[in-house]
């Protein structure tokens, strides 16, 4: 049995940690948030090397954003999660 990796790897602390505080703060960062995924992330930090692997940008539709205040007072939960294993491992079976 292969062992195939799919999904987005957990964010790198630093860049989990910007992002939190550009979601908590900044107007401008939530709009691009919820209309660019993926550029809201590089401008947190976010670089995507392996083209074959999916970012966390293409695992993330987002429509409705918690308030600046919900993000702030949960901010330890919500980084414990932007951390958390994200690429799991999949058995594939050989024909």
């Amino acid at each position: 049995m292969e062992m195939r990796k799919i999904g987005p790897k957990p964010l790198k602390s630093e860049v989990a940690d910007r992002l939190l505080d550009l979601l908590s703060t900044d107007d401008d960062f939530r709009a691009l948030f919820v209309s660019d995924v993926n550029a809201a992330l590089e401008v947190a930090g976010y670089t995507h090397t392996d083209p074959t692997e999916a970012g966390p940008g293409q695992c993330l539709l987002v429509t409705n954003l918690a308030p600046k205040e919900a993000i702030a007072r949960d901010r330890e939960r919500i980084r414990n999660d932007l951390l958390a294993v994200f690429h799991f491992d999949f058995g594939v079976l050989r024909a």
